[in-house]
């Protein structure tokens, strides 16, 4: 099935009802299918529309307008130096650029004439509608770029099977009431942000975006719009976390908080349930690399696991939930043997809505299956366990560490807000356990405190020999550790 069909679905099964708002502006699933087709006639010529740039109201019209006119929605990451981001729009083919007024300049001085995203939607009121559809679900529907941070960022390829595998498998069509409204603060180039676009246009839910992130502004925006939804990242989660308890009003509309893109301590998770008592919290794990979420921890599994004395039940909160049916898992160990329940090994997945390609070509294997590179467990229940990147584990005196225990550790302190742990060469052990931790504002903590908090939950081949108090941990707009800037200042 091809995403031109969703531009088709919104006309005909939600066409009275607001689905975008823009200021004084609101578009309905009418006049966004119109918008839409009117948008493809601008692209006749291109080979791929880019978008550098913030969020905006109206991304949904430049994404349903590549998808109609059947050219790749390739949004980039706008926050790259000038020279990178230039780079990247270079690699494409006849590409019509698309960006907000900060971003069109920086792009012009490099040789590249970007269109303001304002100066294109406008032009998309007057211009003729683009009758047929393109059809084909094996082109590509959007590229997105790695975040690069430890080499050359590389495109993966989402086909329109992908991505409407996705959607018919996990989201039910036109099954949001009519005052639900979704606040969308995660930037478009992550595949989140492209997901939440798609499955609640999908789901008839009225979409805000959130231009900046900041906690209190995004407290601020969701009691302003009564939104019923979010999705956030770890890190703005943590933020909005510490907003509440220092006193910011919760959005009382609330239903429904998911997060995901990154690990999240479950010191955090267990703040956010006593802040927001009546959100419901999920969590949703997913990759690039297949088109979006493809395990769930839902509402019920997280009040669940923080109410139990069972401590079986009570880790549940540290897991990525239960696969999603149209997905297939298996943990395998080095050889390729899957591995029993309880054993860590590497994460395979199958599926319709796996891609596991990239510009430089496929990575499924012969029968389907898409290798991770992620550490996990399954427990006898069906709840994925994700222990962190295969390339992060740290080999001490020949075993095998998995930062995400230590970290858990760290951060179930009172007085730490994050933590990253580390291995660094060492001549004796191979590798030594360091540790960065940032505190939570007005906390204070002394590092031979923290030590011995740790060798108190773990055993003392797993306390960090060194820990770092810093202002913040560097990370990727998306909110990812840079662990090669934590591992240069600790080398």
């Amino acid at each position: 099935m091809h995403v031109s069909a969703l531009i088709e679905m919104v006309e005909s099964g939600l066409a009275d009802r607001v689905l975008v708002v823009s200021g004084h502006q609101a578009l309905t699933g009418e006049q966004l299918a119109d918008r839409a087709r009117r948008g493809a006639s601008l692209l006749a010529d291109a080979g791929a529309l880019v978008y550098a740039g913030e969020n905006h109201a109206q991304l949904p019209v430049l994404v349903l307008a590549a998808a109609w006119a059947g050219v790749p929605f390739v949004p980039v990451n706008y926050r790259l130096e000038d020279e990178q981001l230039a780079a990247l729009v270079r690699r494409l083919e006849r590409p019509l650029v698309v960006a907000d007024d900060r971003t069109t300049p920086r792009l012009s001085a490099h040789g590249i004439d970007a269109v303001p995203i304002d100066s294109f939607l406008v032009s998309t009121i007057d211009a003729p509608s683009s009758t047929t559809a393109a059809e084909n679900e094996d082109d590509i529907a959007i590229v997105l770029y790695t975040s690069g941070t430890t080499a050359e960022p590389k495109a993966a390829l989402l086909r329109h099977r992908h991505l409407m595998a996705y959607l018919l498998g996990a989201v039910e069509y036109a099954s949001a009431d009519p005052d639900e409204a979704v606040l969308i603060s995660v930037p478009p180039y992550h595949i989140a942000g492209m997901a939440n676009l798609l499955s609640n246009l999908f789901a008839g839910r009225r979409l805000v975006y959130l231009e900046n992130f900041s906690a209190s502004g995004w407290l601020q925006r969701a009691r302003e719009v009564s939104a019923t939804h979010a999705m956030v990242v770890p890190t703005m989660l943590a933020r909005i976390v510490d907003a509440l308890d220092s006193g910011d009003e919760p959005p009382r509309s609330l239903r429904s908080l998911s997060y995901g893109g990154s690990r999240t301590s479950p010191s955090v998770i267990e703040r956010a349930l006593r802040a927001l008592p009546d959100t419901g919290f999920v969590n949703a794990y997913g990759l690039t690399e297949t088109a979006s979420t493809i395990a769930l921890l839902g509402p019920d599994d997280h009040r669940a696991a923080v109410a139990s004395d069972d401590p079986l039940i009570r880790r549940r909160l540290s897991s990525a939930g239960q696969l999603l049916p149209m997905v297939e898992a298996e943990i395998r160990n080095d050889d390729g043997s899957v591995v029993p329940f309880g054993e860590v090994g590497i994460l395979y997945l199958r599926g319709e809505q796996v891609a596991g390609e990239y510009s430089s070509g496929s990575l499924l294997d012969a029968d389907g299956w898409f290798c991770t590179r992620d550490h996990a467990f399954l427990d006898e229940d069906g709840f994925l366990f994700i222990e962190g990147r295969a390339d992060d584990t740290i080999i001490r005196g020949g075993e095998n560490i998995a930062p995400a225990e230590i970290e858990d550790a760290l951060t179930a302190h009172p007085a730490v807000g994050e933590a990253c742990v580390l291995g660094i060469a060492d001549d004796e052990w191979g590798q030594r356990i360091v540790a960065a931790v940032v505190l939570r504002p007005g906390a204070s903590a002394t590092t031979a405190e923290l030590r011995e908090f740790v060798a108190g939950r773990l055993r003392s081949s797993r306390t960090p020999e060194r820990i770092d108090v810093v202002d913040d941990l560097p990370r990727t707009p998306t909110g990812k550790v840079l662990r090669r800037v934590l591992q240069a200042r600790f080398v």
